[in-house]
């Protein structure tokens, strides 16, 4: 990843690069101005976020207050209800009587008791049912409040309000309304949900002799629940002790989201535990906010679920209209920029115009630039180069007319050359007639070293043609010398090929020769040069090795500082004889400036030795080809 992000912004240094100054100047005013663009709408952004956010919160929270608080209201009048039902002794009575009751008594009773009972459900009109259960067998039933508890003794919910005891009050949440009746089934749709609070009744305590019941839909229980107006942005949820939901049926987001009901569930056991409530929820790509508020008196709890689809669309159409104003502003600033800058840039323009005149070959007059500034100081220094150039122009035709001069001294030089060529052929050919092998063979090795001194018509050659020249002087100084020199080379085909500065090896050998083996009166016989080659990342490190005397460490540092030093009076300059190890390493830093002049500084010679052992000089320099290939 790393590399991938170089070599792409790489390419767009080298693009940019490419481009004009004033394109660069306009891609530079974009970036400056688009960096806090991008940073002010970010924040913008957010804060725009989280204030749409928070108002559909706030909305749908206070939606949900006023919900809960119709709730308790109608929690407090069904626990009135049954409160008043409850505390009527006359009731209660009737409700453990074990005889039959006489006409008279049940005429007084309907008349009175139950008239009040009848009261209680009219004066509360949301009330669905009020019922009075007798656990008696010869209480008379009076529809459609008092029934015998046989009928209801098998629920669920009425074996949990036995298990109270009559201490408090049970509330129970029901699917269904059953009509205990049965004849009665049109007065109330069956299948409606709702909730019931039931009491069980003690005279005295511990002995149950019934059980009060109060009903109440759910559509009037808590009415945004199952509200009938549509609305896709919000739904209301009731929940009971035992995760139970109660909600609308028709566009609920429960049946679109399956995972809905159990995200509920799991959020309302876990603020039952922790008291911790998570709203945010996510399902099939759409977001939803979960809004909880608690009905301690019932231990249910009303849920609001907000889908944010809409938030989210009016969120977005602002983050588009912010990307649009940065859009639009970046164009202006830009069409601004460009038009500013074309005018600053015109008279760098015409200094541009000029230039490439020059280099056409047309010929320079002078240029004006109004005004001042970098770009008239330019001019200025433009006009002062151009004057100079033809003053360079001036001398270098008077140069090139004294390098013809020397050029017919050199031809001469080269005449006087061929001259000697032929004398040496000739005295050539009489030792080969007096049968003088030797003095031929001694005469042709001479001959070629004069050809390739002689013969410098560029810096470079090829390696081979350098280690021949070594190998024709080592042969005549073999001839001035009573013990022989051996040359061992260890060098692969492949680099034969390879460019070297003439003349560079030569001296480095002539060294050895002069000065390796024989000092202080001492003198070896044994004398060996050898030349490797080796390779690495690119360069060619060519060592040349003497079993000689070597050099003392001192000696070595007094080699390396004049070898090293960039210039020393009374050197000679042609770097191939004058100079050594004992002389100063005139020679050799001649050839260590010459590398660095013609391949960097980071090439050159670096000497090593151990006295009496052996010396080396080690040369690095580029693999180039001869023709110029790498």
């Amino acid at each position: 990843m790393r590399k991938r992000t170089g070599a792409l912004w790489n390419s767009f240094r080298y693009w940019l690069g490419r481009r004009s100054l004033q394109s660069r100047l306009v891609v530079a005013y974009i970036f400056i101005i688009l960096g806090p663009s991008l940073l002010v709408s970010f924040y913008s952004y957010k804060a725009i976020n989280n204030t749409y956010m928070q108002d559909a919160i706030e909305k749908n929270d206070y939606l949900l207050q006023m919900e809960k608080l119709h709730v308790l209201n109608q929690i407090e009048a069904m626990e009135r209800a049954l409160q008043m039902a409850y505390s009527d002794k006359i009731t209660r009575e009737y409700l453990i009587s074990e005889s039959d009751p006489t006409l008279g008594e049940l005429i007084d009773y309907n008349t009175t008791s139950f008239m009040n009972l009848s009261q209680i459900q009219f004066n509360n009109p949301n009330i669905e049912h009020l019922y009075l259960y007798s656990s008696s067998k010869n209480v008379y039933e009076m529809w459609p409040v008092i029934f015998r508890e046989s009928r209801v003794s098998m629920e669920p919910w009425f074996q949990k309000a036995l298990e109270l005891e009559g201490l408090r009050n049970l509330w129970s949440f029901q699917n269904s309304d059953i009509d205990l009746m049965k004849r009665f089934s049109g007065e109330t749709e069956q299948g409606q949900p709702k909730v019931s609070v039931l009491r069980e009744i003690s005279i005295p305590a511990g002995n149950h002799i019934g059980m009060v019941q109060v009903d109440m839909l759910l559509s009037k229980f808590t009415p945004k629940t199952y509200t009938s107006v549509q609305d896709n942005e919000s739904q209301m949820i009731l929940a009971d002790d035992e995760l139970n939901l109660f909600t609308r049926t028709d566009n609920s987001f429960l049946e679109n989201n399956k995972g809905l009901t159990a995200a509920i569930k799991d959020r309302l056991a876990e603020f039952g535990k922790t008291g911790k409530w998570v709203m945010d929820y996510k399902e099939n790509g759409n977001s939803f906010m979960l809004i909880q508020a608690p009905l301690e008196q019932i231990n249910a709890s009303l849920v609001t679920v907000v889908s944010m689809k809409g938030v989210m669309m009016d969120i977005s159409r602002t983050r588009n209209l912010i990307i649009g104003v940065n859009i639009g502003f970046i164009f202006l600033v830009t069409a601004i920029a460009y038009v500013l800058n074309a005018f600053i840039l015109k008279n760098l323009r015409r200094l541009t115009e000029t230039m490439k005149r020059v280099r056409r070959g047309e010929p320079y007059g002078s240029i004006r630039v109004s005004g001042g500034g970098e770009v008239g100081e330019l001019a200025h220094h433009f006009s002062k180069l151009m004057n100079t150039i033809n003053t360079l122009v001036a001398q270098a035709v008077h140069k090139q007319a004294l390098s013809k001069e020397a050029e017919l001294r050199t031809l001469h030089n080269q005449i006087d050359a061929h001259f000697l060529y032929n004398t040496l052929e000739n005295i050539k050919m009489l030792a080969e007639i007096e049968n003088q092998r030797t003095i031929s063979d001694a005469l042709t090795r001479l001959g070629g070293m004069m050809r390739y001194n002689f013969k410098w018509t560029g810096e470079y050659v090829k390696l081979k043609d350098e280690i021949r020249h070594i190998q024709n002087y080592i042969e005549v100084m073999n001839i001035r010398f009573e013990h022989t020199i051996g040359l061992e080379l260890n060098i692969d085909s492949a680099y034969l090929e390879v460019e070297v500065l003439k003349m560079s090896l030569q001296p480095i050998v002539e060294n050895s020769v002069k000065h390796a083996w024989n000092a202080d009166g001492i003198e070896l016989t044994d004398r060996v040069v050898r030349i490797d080659i080796t390779e690495a990342e690119g360069d060619i490190f060519i060592s040349l090795r003497d079993n000689g005397l070597g050099l003392t460490p001192q000696q070595l540092t007094q080699l390396h500082e004049a070898i090293y030093a960039k210039e020393e009076p009374g050197a000679d300059p042609s770097g191939t004889s004058s100079g050594g190890y004992k002389s100063g390493g005139v020679g050799l830093r001649n050839v260590h400036q010459r590398l660095q002049l013609f391949y960097g500084e980071a090439y050159g010679l670096e000497v090593q030795s151990e006295a009496g052992k052996w010396t080396t000089v080690f040369m690095s320099l580029p693999k180039v080809l001869l023709t110029g290939d790498n």
